[in-house]
């Protein structure tokens, strides 16, 4: 089982490490759901840890449609990951019909070569997360798809995250939940979905909000659990 924890500054990814954590979603702005960190952090944060860190690939919180400009500084920064020392990035691009944007995925899946790719919870919001799925099975270069199976959190969306596992039975992609995991509520969510990567955000900090450290503890709780 993978534990992959968000963090946004270098302290707490050395908190989640030193207490388990298998993997680093780097972001910024918490509060918009996560944006591109600066060059300075992604790069303090890859020294400072020795597991994978995976940098939010996305410029703005508006949506995730994205001009050609933009989706032009979404792949200089992915290039700069790479000179940083990130393993991998996050990112998720839609068209204004809310379908995969095929175009700008091809696009960022060029400049990603050599990183291993998320497909983040952009995908949340497609109109259609099965037909959604067939699509982004058809690029093998991503490995993941990050979703809380179009609900607001993982564990009320626990049938809908079953069946895109399913769906992926065979394939080397693979289904991470996350939104709204903590200690207290992951072993139901394992119980009924059979996932083999799960991603935690608030729900291991202290008092469970972004304004305050994570919490050791809670990771190895977490931990003991599995």
């Amino acid at each position: 089982m993978i534990i992959e924890v968000i963090a946004d500054n270098v302290e707490d990814a050395i908190i989640a490490e030193q207490a388990g954590a298998n993997r680093i979603e780097l972001i910024t702005g918490v509060a918009e759901g996560g944006l591109t960190p600066s060059y300075g952090i992604i790069e303090a944060v890859c020294k400072a840890v020795s597991i994978p860190v995976y940098v939010m690939i996305r410029p703005h919180s508006r949506s995730f449609c994205y001009s050609n400009t933009e989706l032009n500084s979404m792949v200089k920064d992915i290039q700069i990951c790479k000179e940083l020392g990130a393993a991998g990035v996050v990112w998720g691009v839609l068209n204004k019909d809310g379908d995969i944007d095929k175009e700008a995925l091809k696009k960022l899946l060029d400049a990603s070569n050599g990183l291993d790719i998320t497909f983040h919870r952009a995908f949340d919001e497609v109109n259609d997360q099965l037909e959604a799925l067939n699509v982004i099975q058809q690029y093998p270069e991503i490995s993941r798809i990050l979703t809380s199976g179009g609900k607001d959190k993982a564990i009320d969306a626990t049938s809908e995250l079953q069946q895109l596992v399913n769906k992926c039975e065979g394939t080397s992609l693979k289904i991470m939940a996350g939104s709204g995991l903590t200690p207290n509520n992951i072993g139901y969510l394992l119980e009924q979905v059979k996932v083999t990567e799960i991603h935690f955000g608030s729900g291991v900090h202290h008092q469970s909000s972004f304004s305050y450290p994570i919490d050791p503890q809670k990771i190895q709780e977490i931990k003991n659990l599995l």
